[in-house]
């Protein structure tokens, strides 16, 4: 998945200040190796206690360190970007990716009209489509 920029610049310097370990982990235990689930776990939920309100630590708003994966690509679809192209990113196939988020496209109608329109609208001016 493509990362924002922000992001790429806080991992780089993560990596200046730590390195990363022989096996090539970002981040490891304290004795090497994984980073224990527990310990992962336990920083996460602090973390979501302090970056969202009191009702969406509450709900299952990113519960979990996993749910920021459903949520990128959940994002990625809902802004456009095709399946196919989300597909690789994700690592899924296209028929895996539209079985499982095809429930979280929303709201794209009009803008898919709209496109259908210009392109009939080319089509008809005798414009490229392709």
């Amino acid at each position: 998945m493509p990362v924002a920029p922000e992001l790429t610049t806080l991992l780089h310097e993560h990596l200046r200040l730590f390195g990363n370990a022989p096996d090539g982990l970002l981040f490891r235990g304290a004795l090497g190796g994984q980073l224990a689930e527990s310990a992962y776990c336990r920083v996460w939920r602090k973390a979501r206690a302090r970056a969202l309100s009191a009702e969406d630590v509450a709900s299952p708003l990113a519960r979990r360190p996993y749910d920021l994966r459903h949520a990128a690509v959940s994002t990625c679809l809902n802004a456009g970007v095709p399946s196919t192209q989300v597909a690789e990113w994700a690592g899924h196939s296209v028929a895996v990716l539209h079985q499982i988020y095809a429930k979280c496209i929303v709201g794209q109608d009009e803008a898919a009209r709209r496109r259908i329109a210009a392109a009939l609208t080319d089509s008809a001016s005798g414009g490229d489509t392709a």
